[in-house]
């Protein structure tokens, strides 16, 4: 089910395309107006101060600019980024080894933060506050700790689920900023966008249609974009109207409100088998599986 066309999940054949549509800078990036705006005062403020931004959590759903925000972070003030994930990082060493290659100033992004193993975890503590690595040396009786100073950096994390980053760990994030979903107009400007982009000649109300329907994700609406063009080539179109988008989105299976074949097995599932719900996931997903008339 993560590959369905309307999944918000990160795919890891998209990850090229995904890249060249990114914006590059704030200014570029469209929508989170409010987060935006906040995100422009906290990087001022730091590159006139010379100091290292304070750490960074992103936390909202999938598929809505974080991973973006985080390089573009990084590009505004001027610095590299260090790209990582949580469960990349499986033990202490792994985080030690990472910390110990940043250059001063510079961004480590961890996606998925909410993975950290907990022995991973412990050890950004002291680095996060003071700046300094605390590693043990040896075994039993004859071990040591020794302290090593680091850089001043950025710890950006990202994450769908901030309710599973344990509390130690998000109090020592400074700026805390909540993703949200988009509204169709900000969708409808990020698809003009990404047409630019990918040389694309598309009317307005052609991508006003694929706006609609990207369920306020910008990975949904580019991913349905990309697609559109595939059947825009393949028929030999010149341009992309309203009437080629709706025909497109007919043959992926993707209504008017942006729901797939199996959003709709769910939604019948639950009016004709459980009259309407409660229902609980694990009981309407095994129904999706067999199908509503098997249930």
């Amino acid at each position: 089910m993560d590959e369905r066309i309307v999944s918000a999940a990160d795919l890891p054949q998209e990850k090229d395309a995904e890249s060249s549509l990114r914006p590059r800078s704030l200014r570029e990036f469209v929508g989170q107006k409010q987060l935006k705006e906040n995100l422009e005062v906290f990087i001022k403020a730091a590159c006139q101060r010379k100091e290292a931004l304070d750490h960074v959590l992103l936390y909202g759903p999938p598929g809505l600019g974080k991973t973006t925000l985080a390089h573009i972070i990084a590009r505004e003030m001027g610095v590299p980024l260090y790209p990582t994930s949580g469960p990349a990082l499986e033990r202490a060493g792994d985080m030690a080894a990472v910390l110990t290659n940043l250059e001063p100033d510079g961004v480590l992004f961890v996606d998925e933060i909410h993975r950290l193993p907990r022995i991973v975890e412990e050890i950004l503590y002291p680095a996060l506050e003071d700046y300094n690595l605390d590693i043990m040396i040896g075994k039993g009786p004859g071990a040591r700790s020794l302290r090593i100073d680091l850089p001043p950096f950025t710890l950006i994390g990202a994450t769908t689920r901030a309710g599973l980053i344990s509390m130690p760990l998000r109090d020592r994030f400074g700026i805390i900023l909540r993703v949200d979903y988009y509204p169709v107009e900000d969708l409808h400007q990020i698809v003009l966008r990404a047409a630019k982009l990918l040389e694309m000649e598309l009317s307005e109300d052609g991508a006003l249609e694929i706006a609609r329907r990207a369920r306020g994700t910008p990975r949904i609406a580019t991913r349905l974009l990309r697609r559109i063009r595939d059947f825009a080539e393949v028929s030999g179109a010149v341009a992309v109207d309203r009437d080629l988008v709706r025909k497109a989105l007919k043959r992926l299976d993707v209504d008017e409100a942006g729901l797939d074949k199996v959003d709709r097995i769910i939604l019948e599932t639950v009016i004709h088998k459980f009259q309407g719900g409660p229902v609980g996931l694990e009981d309407s997903g095994c129904c999706c599986q067999r199908g509503v008339g098997n249930c």
